[in-house]
């Protein structure tokens, strides 16, 4: 099976066991703001995973992009994508372990044909500290399927990952016990010991494929499933959310557990053609072709470069369809570095005419069947693209204009870094120009540059930091003021300058709001006060905030509720009303999936008012409001 086969294959096996096929939720996460991006399956589904109930159902089902900036040094390798899809699926409190192990099993090696004899799988090895036990339920009940298909399965008790180094694999284990820090699922960091109290969370199984590629041990001295070396390839992992903290040393069960699956698609992809390559699978190997061509080098002696472009270029491209551009500013700014790196590489493989409206096409080709925005959106992403690309040439040329300066002097760490941190200039064009044109090049100049790059690394780590994979934001009654009040913000600003005013994104903290929508022009001074006016108006009616569900036609073509551009919604949605008592119509009527307050009063607590604190430009054709309650 391809990877599109296998995409479909698995949302129509967990269709046929009663789950909800529900659609992929935007890169950019709308009311979350631990994280820029969409980074996993989970993600859109946490305030149903904390107990809201989804309007489709307690068995859900999809097939999730994701985007993990964080990755884009590791790219090159041959597994690592800044850009991946994640198949899901969700028990909120309905089936648990035995079921999702079961369907697992049958679903990677009965219908995706996986050799049983190259799978392995991990479980929780319990913890005394905190009086939870080791998972044997999980452990038998694999052990039980491995027996089925006639396959011996040994388990072994590994403990840490130091330790699976040290002791390895003994023959005919395929089960292993791995503590807290392994096959535990928490936000933030893992284990039981740093859980946050009031967190839900729990053991996991996880199912790794054994390419059987030579150990490298540089890693450790054996291999063991959870090795570095890429040798094993982690496809899986079944989350069993049976637990929530209740203080430092306390944990209590959940009457009602649920499951949380997530599964790389490439990585399934990549083990269905016996291939530790993720990027020789459907999804990826036509474009790599493409570069081949346009490069007229060979894959195997130029993979690193081509597997960036690739990659790259996939992520742009689908960032592109959600609606972000390249710019200075967070999701704009990681797009524009994903292109730059991609137009960099293509420049080292010789490629140095313009090629993004050669090589998107193929991208969206690729995706088109099975999301028809790709389709519909083609024309404008390669345009995008293309005018990025353009503008960055522009960019190389004032590199080469800088460099030009240098003119008997020195070449030095800090101009080298200025070059390609400023202008996007390959280091190695840097030295090239210096051989050409006799420019002295400094003793420490590699190791200066070195020192900076890994300076503005660090940098990019503090800022990250406390943003978690999946996240658990946004349920505080701060976070639930601030989304409450952008609701009431989006239907004063159209209002006061028109039903063209559609939003296009929101961030949401702690400490204020963010919103973006559609407007051709300055928001004025005083169309900014007449907001903030109805915003306050609004507040202090004491509207009533409620939800009621509707079938998603229903509710945007006959019920008139507001939704976001680009977004997309399932068969059945959650529209949520603010009304003040005796009125005929709501102020605010609108597609979303919580959280808010219960009366608009709440906002007012300890004397804030609603305030607009700054309008600005967020791209072409959309502008950006900040605002608190203060």
């Amino acid at each position: 099976m391809n990877a599109q086969q296998i995409r479909q294959a698995y949302l129509d096996f967990f269709a046929t066991r009663g789950h909800t096929v529900i659609p992929r939720a935007l890169l950019v996460p709308q009311n979350d703001p631990t994280t820029l991006f969409t980074g996993s399956g989970m993600q859109p589904l946490i305030p149903f995973l904390l107990g809201e109930a989804h309007p489709s159902g307690n068995r859900l089902v999809d097939s999730q992009t994701c985007l993990r900036a964080q990755d884009i040094e590791e790219v090159g390798d041959n597994r690592h994508t800044t850009f991946f899809e994640m198949l899901g699926n969700w028990s909120l409190g309905d089936y648990f372990k035995n079921e999702q192990i079961d369907w697992m099993f049958e679903f990677l090696v009965d219908v995706v044909g996986l050799d049983i004899n190259k799978l392995y799988v991990t479980c929780f090895i319990g913890d005394p500290k905190f009086s939870i036990p080791k998972d044997e339920q999980a452990a038998v009940n694999w052990q039980q399927l491995f027996a089925s298909k006639g396959v011996s399965s040994g388990i072994a008790e590994i403990g840490s990952e130091a330790d699976g180094y040290q002791r390895g694999m003994q023959a005919g284990e395929r089960i292993f016990y791995y503590d807290g820090s392994k096959n535990w699922w928490n936000r933030g960091k893992t284990g039981p010991e740093t859980t946050p109290v009031g967190d839900p969370c729990g053991p996991d199984s996880e199912m790794f494929y054994d390419f059987g590629t030579p150990h490298d041990p540089k890693w450790g001295e054996f291999c063991h499933p959870n090795c570095d070396c890429g040798r094993f390839m982690e496809i899986g992992n079944n989350v069993f959310m049976a637990y929530r903290k209740v203080s430092d040393d306390t944990f209590e069960a959940l009457d009602k557990p649920n499951i949380d699956h997530g599964s790389g698609l490439e990585r399934i992809a990549a083990a269905a053609i016996n291939s530790p390559d993720a990027f020789r699978i459907s999804l990826l190997w036509p474009v790599i072709e493409k570069i081949e061509k346009l490069s007229g080098k060979g894959y195997d002696s130029n993979a690193g470069p081509m597997r960036v472009i690739a990659d790259h270029l996939r992520a742009a491209t689908f960032l592109a369809v959600d609606g972000i551009v390249p710019s200075n500013k967070e999701q704009g700014y990681v797009m524009r570095r994903l292109m730059r790196r991609a137009m960099v590489k293509a420049f080292d493989l010789g490629i140095e005419q313009n090629f993004i409206e050669d090589v998107v096409p193929v991208i969206a080709d690729l995706y088109a069947a099975d999301y028809p925005e790709v389709a519909a959106n083609r024309s404008k992403v390669v345009e995008i693209l293309a005018k990025e690309e353009k503008a960055f040439r522009q960019t190389l040329r004032k590199g080469l204009q800088e460099f030009n300066k240098l003119t008997g002097q020195t070449l030095t760490g800090d101009v080298v870094f200025k070059l390609y941190d400023t202008y996007g200039f390959p280091t190695e064009l840097t030295y090239e120009e210096a051989f050409k044109h006799d420019v002295a090049v400094a003793d420490d100049c590699q190791s200066e540059f070195t020192r900076l790059m890994a300076e503005q690394k660090a940098r990019s780590q503090t800022a990250s930091k406390g943003v978690f994979k999946g996240g658990l934001g946004g349920q505080t009654l701060q976070h639930k003021k601030y989304h409450t009040a952008t609701h009431l913000m989006y239907q004063a600003l159209r209002d006061v300058l028109g039903d063209h005013v559609i939003q296009r994104g929101s961030n949401i903290t702690e400490e204020r709001l963010r919103f973006d929508f559609s407007h051709p022009e300055k928001v004025t001074a005083e169309q900014l006060a007449q907001v903030e006016a109805i915003v306050n108006e609004q507040i202090a009616k004491d509207l009533k905030v409620s939800f009621q569900e509707y079938p998603t036609k229903v509710a945007i073509e006959e019920k008139g509720a507001l939704g976001q551009f680009g977004d997309r919604y399932g068969e059945t949605v959650k529209v949520y009303q603010m009304i003040a008592d005796g009125a005929n119509k709501p102020f605010s009527f609108e597609i979303c999936g919580g959280p808010h307050v219960d009366h608009s009063l709440q906002l007012y607590e300890d004397n804030k008012r609603f305030k607009i604190l700054k309008e600005e430009s967020s791209s072409a054709g959309i502008r950006r409001i900040k605002a608190i309650l203060g």
